[in-house]
C-alpha cells in the first residue's frame, strides 16, 4: 500500500492498493474508488474473527462513540485506488503503529487503516479526567503493526514530551497520544480566568514521556462560531464582555 495526502485545509487521503491488499475505514468517509476495488460493509474492523468476535468488536467500537460497522476495500487488480475524505475541515496524519506503539485517540479521530489494526476501547484512569477531560471516560486504542490514519479539525500539531515534562491544553484540543503519556485534568488558574476567560473551568494535563497530537480548531469552537454567524450568541459571550470588564476594573489584569 502507498498513500498520498491531498490538499491543505480540507484534505483527502489517496491509498494505492496492489492485488489482494485491503483497507478499512469509517462508514461515510469514502470519496471515490477506481474499478477493481470491491467494497463491503462489515461489523467490527473487518477481521476474520467469527460472528461473535466481530460482534464484540463492533459493540466496543459503538461504546467508544464510533460506528458499529466499517467499510472494507479490497483490490482485485494490480493497482487500485481508494480516496477518503474527512467530514470537516482539517488535517490527516499517517501513523505507523510499528514505530509509535499503541495510540490512544478521541472517539472520532480514526479515519482508516490497513487490515490487521485492532481498535479497542480504553477507559480514562482518573474520575476527574472522565467527567471533565472533554472526551468522557471512553477513548479508542489503536494497536498493531500497520499504518493508520487519523484526522482532526484545523491543523494537527505533534508535541514530543520528555519524561516528566508536561503541558496543559484545552480539553477539546487533544486528538491522540502514545499510550505512555499520562492524562489528567486540573482546574484553570484563578477564579476570574475560570469564570470569564472563555477557556472553561478545566484544562487537560499531559505528562511525558511520549508524543501527543493537538488540533487547533476543536469542533466545539467551530460550532460556536457558526452559531454566531447565523445570528445566535456564543455561550458566555455577554458574561465575558460585561463581567470580565467589571472584574478587570476591580482586580486589575492577571
Amino acid at each position: 500500500m502507498q498513500y498520498e495526502i491531498l490538499g491543505h485545509e480540507m484534505q483527502a487521503l489517496s491509498l494505492s492498493l496492489g492485488a489482494g491488499e485491503k483497507v478499512f475505514g469509517e462508514a461515510g468517509t469514502l470519496l471515490y474508488m477506481t474499478d477493481g476495488i470491491k467494497m463491503d460493509t462489515v461489523m467490527g474492523t473487518g477481521q476474520d474473527a467469527g460472528l461473535l468476535g466481530n460482534l464484540l468488536t463492533g459493540v466496543k467500537r459503538a461504546v467508544s462513540g464510533a460506528g458499529l460497522f466499517v467499510t472494507t476495500f479490497e483490490s482485485f487488480q494490480a493497482s487500485g485506488k481508494v480516496v477518503f475524505s474527512s467530514p470537516y475541515p482539517g488535517k490527516i496524519i499517517p501513523l505507523n503503529l510499528a514505530e509509535t506503539g499503541d495510540i490512544i485517540c478521541q472517539r472520532d479521530a480514526f479515519l482508516c487503516s490497513e487490515m490487521g489494526t485492532d481498535i479497542n476501547i480504553v477507559f480514562t484512569k482518573r474520575l476527574g479526567a472522565g467527567f471533565f477531560g472533554g472526551e468522557g471516560f471512553i477513548l479508542q486504542r489503536l494497536s498493531g503493526q500497520k499504518f493508520v490514519f487519523i484526522h482532526a479539525c484545523g491543523t494537527l500539531l505533534p508535541v514530543d514530551l520528555a519524561a516528566n515534562e508536561s503541558i496543559r491544553v484545552d480539553p477539546g484540543c487533544l486528538v491522540a497520544m502514545t499510550d505512555r503519556v499520562d492524562y489528567d485534568i486540573q482546574l484553570a488558574p484563578g477564579i476570574k480566568t475560570m469564570m470569564f476567560g472563555g477557556e472553561g473551568f478545566f484544562q487537560t494535563v499531559l505528562r511525558g514521556p511520549g508524543r501527543v497530537f493537538l488540533q487547533t480548531l476543536p469542533l466545539s469552537r467551530l460550532s460556536n462560531r457558526l452559531l454566531v454567524g447565523r445570528g445566535g450568541q456564543a455561550s458566555g459571550s455577554l458574561v465575558e464582555q460585561v463581567g470580565g470588564g467589571l472584574l478587570n476594573g476591580i482586580f486589575g489584569n492577571e
